[in-house]
């Protein structure tokens, strides 16, 4: 007899941002996603798939990795065009090398990681996606010519629970 239990979905975990920083990414993306797409709200995302019947021992690993980081600052360094879309190009060695050390964890324990989690980690924020290349092109152009690099200082990290499209806000961690 085969096990029907339905398996809890996948977790995906983000950076906080301060309330600023957040609501200015926000609005992009709200204004320039697909409105019928745009499910989420704007984030930057450090793990695209953990496991979701590991939520506690991922709460565990992250409630005590967080508390001895101090607050990242993150650099907004640029603009990337993907293709169908448009992202703000994120910079910080310290998360960066916190990112790492959270990899390690969930690699070495039950968790493991997926083949796009393993890859390089290249931090951003999407303001724009699934449009036609010239909206995108356009949009980059736009944002590019008025953009200045600025910094802010990352709060914590938020667990999400993905739903098929809309996300579930499941936990947050606080850095220090």
């Amino acid at each position: 007899m085969t096990d029907r239990t339905p398996t809890p979905d996948p977790l995906i975990l983000t950076l906080a941002m301060d309330p600023d920083t957040f609501a200015r990414f926000d609005a992009l993306r709200r204004r320039h996603f697909p409105q019928a797409l745009n499910h989420i709200p704007a984030h930057a995302t450090l793990f695209h798939h953990l496991p979701g019947p590991n939520e506690p021992g991922i709460v565990e690993t992250l409630s005590a990795m967080t508390r001895t980081q101090a607050p990242p600052e993150v650099a907004v360094t640029g603009l990337r065009f993907i293709g169908r879309g448009v992202a703000f190009v994120l910079a910080s060695d310290a998360l960066s090398a916190f990112r790492a050390r959270l990899a390690d964890a969930f690699e070495t324990s039950s968790e493991g990681l997926t083949a796009q989690d393993r890859q390089g980690w290249r931090p951003h924020v999407t303001v724009q996606n699934k449009v036609d290349p010239a909206t995108a092109r356009a949009l980059h152009a736009a944002l590019e010519a008025e953009f200045v690099p600025f910094r802010f200082t990352a709060p914590g990290l938020l667990l999400w629970r993905y739903l098929g499209g809309p996300w579930e806000r499941r936990a947050s961690f606080a850095f220090g």
